[in-house]
């Protein structure tokens, strides 16, 4: 796999939020970025909150644009907050470096996309990014 096709995206979403619901976390709003940060798919569970969508987008355009987890970056974030200010204030808006998401890679260890939540903590986010990304066959960074 080259790219991430909408059919790949539309099963991490799908295993993401099987995994939420096993788990019982509150409403969860998931999007599926490409590798370019375009949004490919997107899921808004019944309750969740009209910020769902813009946090789990801006956490995987971070994590796809930067090439590693919003783990990562949040703790980047820490070392060195008037860059990634500057960062988010250049995308206008559209990066927050918090938990909640990671990066997708095929087999051959590329990035094709990002995965991230909101509707959980950054820990449930993350894990239930990671569960989708793992149900797809795929690695997640």
């Amino acid at each position: 796999m080259t790219v991430l096709s909408l059919a790949t995206a539309q099963k991490i979403i799908d295993a993401a939020l099987a995994h939420s619901k096993a788990q019982g976390y509150k409403p969860m709003g998931i999007a599926v970025l490409d590798e370019a940060g375009q949004l490919k798919a997107f899921a808004r569970e019944d309750g969740a909150s009209m910020f769902r969508f813009d946090i789990a987008r801006a956490k995987a355009w971070g994590a796809v644009g930067m090439g590693s987890s919003s783990r990562v970056l949040a703790q980047r974030a820490k070392d060195n907050p008037n860059f990634f200010v500057s960062l988010s204030a250049t995308s206008d808006g559209k990066f927050l470096p918090q938990p909640g998401a990671v990066v997708i890679k095929n087999a051959a260890g590329q990035i094709v996309g990002a995965v991230g939540a909101s509707g959980g903590t950054g820990d449930q986010d993350e894990e239930i990014c990671i569960a989708g990304v793992q149900a797809v066959g795929l690695s997640h960074g």
